[in-house]
């Protein structure tokens, strides 16, 4: 079965978004700061689990982040695994975190 699955930017809720045929599969949440994208939560929902959705999302997040020529700061233990495990992205975290913030 083929699913139409696609990640995006809502720059307005602050958070990347993955869809499956149209529906919120889940979502990676952020904060601005000049220059970089500190991501705080990413959450799937239970019906998706186990697809690989988490991984396309902070994917399609880190591309985007890429493209946008921002660094990340990856204070969600589920992205720093991610950027740990795949490291072509590990030149997108921030070299310092120096205003450290709560996440």
């Amino acid at each position: 079965m083929d699913q139409a699955v696609e990640v995006a930017d809502n720059a307005e809720a602050r958070r990347y978004e993955i869809t499956v045929d149209g529906r919120l599969a889940g979502f990676a949440e952020y904060r601005r700061r000049p220059g970089q994208l500190v991501f705080t939560h990413t959450e799937v929902g239970d019906e998706f689990e186990g697809q690989g959705l988490g991984s396309r999302l902070i994917r399609g997040a880190l591309d985007s982040a890429r493209a946008a020529g921002v660094s990340i700061v990856p204070r969600c233990p589920f992205v720093a695994r991610y950027v740990q495990r795949h490291p072509e992205y590990l030149d997108l975290v921030a070299a310092t975190d120096d205003t450290a913030e709560s996440a």
